[in-house]
């Protein structure tokens, strides 16, 4: 039986992050400390390595997506079996490509341009934004 009795949604992709997120933020504080540029900018460097690898972990499939998961994944050493396609409300997972955005979309066929209508800057924006 597991320890905890719902789904705390602990990863290896969040401890991990956490843990070089939190040497990234002692190294930025030792570098207030001893009022160094070098080692605040370092710190910050070691949070960006933070985020990459926390990412990286959660699409390989060593995170979780928002919500629940199913109870035999409830485990933080167990790997997400949804994570190939993607988490449908997943910021990283439509980042890198898969989730709702990844999924088929269907684009509307717009009629041909007339040689004589010039293409208007407002109407190819509105097109764009859709």
């Amino acid at each position: 039986m597991s320890a905890h009795q719902y789904d705390h949604g602990h990863t290896v992709a969040g401890w991990v992050g956490t843990g070089i997120a939190s040497v990234g933020a002692g190294v930025a504080g030792l570098g207030v400390i001893k009022v160094s540029g070098a080692l605040i900018g370092g710190g910050l460097a070691i949070g960006v390595v933070s985020l990459l690898v926390t990412w990286a972990l959660h699409l390989a499939g060593w995170g979780k997506g928002p919500g629940l998961r199913p109870r035999a994944e409830w485990g933080w050493r167990v790997r997400d079996s949804a994570a190939p396609g993607g988490h449908a409300e997943c910021l990283a997972c439509r980042l890198a490509g898969r989730g709702r955005g990844a999924r088929a979309v269907v684009v509307p066929v717009m009629p041909a341009q007339r040689e004589s209508e010039p293409e208007t800057v407002a109407g190819a924006r509105a097109d764009s934004v859709r």
